[in-house]
């Protein structure tokens, strides 16, 4: 059984590994996709995260195909009460779809609700922060979705740390709903940013962490130990900025890692992030029941001081030099 996290101070209980749906219409069709979320439910696990841009980029998609292969699956399978959906919207679909305006956002839910064939989406974030829009037309809109029931509780994805901060403060101001959870791209090689401006305000404010790329594309999973064999790769343009002496030294840390303890090196990777006191529970996919085999493990992975320390050590990165007027 699972131990359960709180998702800030959402009152939600979620499993400390979420799955995600970036997958879903991409790289795993829609029988498969099934198959991996049976899986991912049945072993006691619960937060889904999705997008209602999910998966655009394939080619012949244009957006929404994650949503309605969820949808479908929560109907077929009558595991809504087991699940915990979790989905954004604001990125760019056309020039036209796009950002987080009260017209939009009130067009948009009804979309993503009938894709996923639910009455009520548990977490809805927004997927990219819209300077174009004021905070207030935002957060006052996602308030009256939570007191109509359609949604539980609101997160972010991509913000900065000002601008999280900025919302925050605005909701307390006004008595409405806050952003209970960030989404940032944080992992063993993408650091500076998070653990440097948004780690402290996220413990701070005790606002939950659900990472995404906690895997660096599948680059800390050891598959790929050069350029060349990820040439073929879906993400093979993503994985390219990672070849360099400190990804290989990440590399060669994890394996060290996963020998002394029996695990691999996608399990410590993902352990190493459960282990941060600030992280609710990292994202991360699997595209075959085998993959997601190997990913469920890592919550029961404990890593000592020591292999913490080497992991530290070996993603070390130079914090940027304060700037000066």
């Amino acid at each position: 059984m699972q131990k359960m996290r709180e998702l800030g101070k959402s009152g939600i209980k979620v499993a400390p590994l979420a799955f995600g749906g970036n997958v879903f219409g991409w790289t795993a069709d829609e029988p498969m996709s099934f198959r991996l979320l049976d899986a991912f439910v049945d072993a006691g696990f619960n937060l889904i995260d999705t997008a209602d841009s999910y998966s655009r980029w394939a080619p012949g998609n244009k957006g929404g195909e994650s949503e309605a292969i969820i949808g479908k699956w929560l109907k077929r399978s009558g595991k809504r009460d087991k699940a915990i959906i979790a989905t954004k919207l604001g990125s760019e679909i056309t020039p036209e779809k796009k950002g987080l305006s009260r017209r939009y956002i009130l067009a948009t839910v009804e979309e993503s609700l009938q894709r996923l064939q639910t009455d009520y989406i548990d977490l809805y974030q927004s997927h990219r922060d819209d300077p174009n829009t004021p905070i207030e037309e935002t957060l006052e809109t996602y308030a009256q979705l939570v007191k109509q029931g359609k949604v539980r509780a609101i997160g972010a994805s991509n913000f900065t740390a000002e601008r999280l901060q900025k919302s925050l403060d605005i909701s307390a101001k006004n008595g409405w709903p806050r952003y209970e959870s960030l989404q940032p791209n944080y992992n063993l090689y993408d650091r500076a940013d998070y653990e440097t401006n948004l780690e402290p305000l996220c413990l701070r404010e005790h606002v939950g962490v659900i990472p995404y790329f906690s895997l660096a594309s599948g680059f800390l999973t050891g598959k790929y130990r050069s350029l060349a064999e990820s040439a073929n790769r879906p993400r093979a343009n993503m994985l390219k900025k990672y070849f360099n002496q400190r990804g290989l030294r990440i590399l060669n840390a994890l394996e060290q890692v996963a020998q002394r303890s029996h695990a691999t090196q996608a399990q410590v990777a993902l352990a190493w992030l459960m282990a941060r006191p600030s992280i609710t529970a990292p994202i991360a996919s699997a595209t075959s029941p085998e993959q997601l085999k190997e990913l469920l493990p890592a919550t029961e992975l404990h890593l000592d001081g020591s292999a913490l320390a080497l992991l530290d050590q070996a993603g070390a990165y130079q914090p940027e030099p304060a700037r000066t007027a």
